[in-house]
């Protein structure tokens, strides 16, 4: 696919200032008597509520770079602010002085790969976790030389062609996905719009874990087009299928389900809503040469997993890594009782002795809330177990100290009696 024309200061090599990003004299945004505290404490987010909203201030167009300072005038550091987001300011830096610039992404970039680098030994992993890597609501997933980029707030949104310059002076990629599509953004009052590409790509890119061989979209698939956030999990419900009959539930492209039949898996059953993402998960399975041990299945999963424990079905493991069920903090009940549900419908086909892995990729759901639904879940199968190990994200997500937000995945891995 050809280089689109939008970034044609990328190819000239065009060397960016911090003109470039922000004006000589910065818009301040001053918060309301007595609610700098949480900012002083380390919390990167400041709410609408929290500020002072004149007119001046809600005029700031979204994305505006702007200092932040307390009710006194003291200033607190440099945020992107949009008077439309109930997250209105995130902060990218202490320093009132400091320059948000191409100079200032690729630090923080530079900052993140030497993280990964010092983690990972080969270029596949989240290399930008938002607001713990310093960059407020950027996510950007390294397959190798590709990257695809999530522009998922306003800030994030304005800054995208420094974003890219950045990209290209430290690694010299081969493309460059920027995805504008990401629901978070009507949050934000932004459109959703295609991705767009700076660079060039041929199709699917391939990207190794544990060995195997996986296919991503990073055009069109979920989120970035892969999920290395569950990583470490996979890796540990592999060591639990050797020899024994595997059901993965929500498969998307494979993960769960191609590292379950290359660790032994007697038979793997991969079970996915999504077309695309089965056609994906059936060529990596070639690509492997694991085909004669998968099978794919189009289908819901709450029915599906219905319909087999009617039929009778058992597995040694059952794998339930379902998209989030919940989308803000009024959904947090209903997607509570799914969770149950989803679990009394695993477990019921799991055989004794077997393993369950359940999995939330939810913020607002609490990790003992979910394990509460788990054991409830449990409870309603008529069955009894024992947890063996409840884990969140590999390093290459790493969570902000003062937001609790930023720790979303839970994955919980359970003996069955």
């Amino acid at each position: 696919m050809a280089t689109t024309s939008s970034e044609a200061a990328i190819a000239s090599g065009a060397p960016m200032t911090a003109s470039a990003t922000i004006e000589a004299a910065r818009p301040v945004v001053r918060l309301s008597v007595g609610r700098s505290k949480r900012v002083r404490l380390g919390h990167p987010w400041v709410y609408s509520n929290e500020i002072e909203m004149t007119e001046a201030t809600k005029r700031l167009a979204p994305g505006t770079i702007a200092e932040l300072v307390d009710a006194g005038d003291e200033r607190l550091g440099v945020v992107t602010f949009n008077p439309h987001s109930l997250i209105a300011a995130r902060l990218m830096s202490r320093d009132p002085g400091a320059a948000i610039d191409v100079g200032f992404v690729e630090a923080r970039l530079a900052a993140a790969l030497a993280l990964r680098g010092a983690l990972y030994e080969t270029p596949h992993y989240r290399l930008v976790h938002a607001e713990a890597d310093g960059l407020p609501g950027l996510i950007v997933d390294r397959f190798g030389d590709v990257f695809v980029v999530q522009l998922n707030n306003a800030g994030m949104d304005r800054l995208s062609r420094e974003i890219a310059v950045a990209l290209e002076t430290l690694f010299k990629p081969r493309a460059v996905v920027l995805r504008r599509d990401g629901a978070v953004r009507t949050l934000e009052g932004l459109t959703r719009v295609e991705p767009e590409l700076i660079g060039t790509l041929d199709g699917p890119i391939e990207t190794i874990e544990g060995g195997v061989r996986f296919l991503a979209d990073p055009l069109h698939g979920q989120k970035t087009g892969w999920y290395f956030d569950q990583c470490d999990n996979r890796e540990f419900a592999a060591r639990l299928a050797s020899g024994r009959r595997v059901l993965d539930a929500y498969c998307h492209t494979g993960g769960f389900a191609l590292r379950a039949a290359a660790a032994g898996a007697s038979g793997v059953v991969a079970l996915d809503s999504s077309e695309s993402a089965l056609a994906l998960a059936r060529q990596a399975a070639v690509l492997n040469g694991l085909e004669a041990r998968v099978e794919f299945e189009a289908g819901e999963a709450f029915g599906a997993l219905a319909a087999q424990a009617k039929a009778g079905a058992r597995y040694g493991l059952v794998i339930a890594d379902p998209p989030s069920f919940v989308k803000n903090k009024k959904e947090i009940a209903p997607a509570l009782r799914a969770y149950r549900k989803l679990t009394r419908l695993s477990a019921t086909l799991v055989e004794p002795g077997g393993f369950l892995v359940v999995a939330s990729c939810s913020h607002h759901v609490e990790t003992m809330a979910f394990l509460t639904e788990l054991h409830a879940g449990l409870r309603d199968a008529g069955r009894e177990g024992r947890l063996l190990r409840v884990a969140g994200a590999g390093p290459d997500h790493p969570s902000h100290t003062a937001l609790p937000e930023s720790a979303y995945l839970k994955c919980a891995a359970l003996a069955l009696d």
